[in-house]
């Protein structure tokens, strides 16, 4: 199983290489806009795999794409996996809806598995605040994230498939919720759940849902104390996905088998 990874020279590129090194997967490629001509394996910190970081992933030839980069760039790293027959494990956050749809259209050619946290943690958090706001769903949900102060998308990807969450559960219940990332002025609450980001330091992640009764609260949060978490779950993924022949857009649900 050969994989390439795009954003190598990145944080979460050099996690992945080091992890799939690890794990005993192929490193075959690497790609990112940095450190041109460096080798991955070194740059990740396990040593020389004879790998180097290239800037043009048109020369992509591998079995399966670890993605970690930004939304515009990714968006195109997919398509040039698709047309190759590669398949796509998408760690990349920030989408817009018409993104989404793109990578939507590209998973009707080969598999591709996008999460907004592949932390094997997380997606089983999200499991818990889903039967929790099955009990709760009258009550009032706030979900706050805290990330480091480089992070571009406000709120994170995990906070809005939380809030996601939540929402479908209520109007499931009957209760209909909109989603509200900002409250100032005179702003009373009203039929909502607010998704608010904190930034600041060099916080690797942590995400906590309120619910709010009368007289009572419970607080439900993840800590990712290091981004090793996501990475090893992103290469698990690889590993899944690499033994799924029907193209389609996969979840971390259908990893874990949810």
């Amino acid at each position: 199983m050969r994989v390439a990874v795009s954003g190598a020279a990145g944080r979460m590129g050099r996690l992945v290489v080091k992890n799939a090194v690890l794990e005993g997967l192929v490193v075959s490629q690497a790609f990112d806009i940095n450190e041109v001509g460096k080798d991955a394996g070194e740059l990740a910190g396990v040593g020389k795999i004879g790998v180097p970081v290239q800037d043009d992933i048109s020369k992509l030839d591998a079995d399966v794409l670890i993605d970690f980069t930004t939304a515009e760039a990714a968006i195109q790293n997919a398509k040039i996996a698709a047309e190759k027959g590669v398949r796509i494990v998408m760690g990349t956050t920030g989408f817009t809806d018409e993104e989404r749809k793109r990578l939507a259209e590209l998973a009707e050619k080969v598999p591709v598995i996008i999460s907004p946290n592949f932390s094997l943690g997380v997606n089983v958090f999200w499991k818990i605040v889903e039967y929790a706001a099955s009990m709760l769903y009258e009550w009032d949900a706030e979900i706050v994230e805290i990330h480091h102060r480089h992070k571009r998308d406000s709120p994170s990807g995990t906070a809005l498939k939380l809030a996601e969450i939540v929402r479908k559960v209520k109007g499931e219940k009957g209760l209909e919720a909109e989603m509200k990332t900002c409250r100032e002025g005179i702003s009373p609450r009203g039929n909502e759940i607010g998704v608010f980001g904190v930034r600041g330091g060099d916080v690797v992640g942590e995400h906590t849902v309120f619910f709010f009764g009368n007289g009572e609260r419970i607080e439900l949060t993840h800590r990712a104390m290091s981004r090793e978490c996501f990475a090893i779950g992103a290469v698990k993924a690889a590993k899944w996905i690499a033994g799924i022949d029907r193209p389609g857009l996969y979840t971390m649900d259908d990893f874990l088998g949810f």
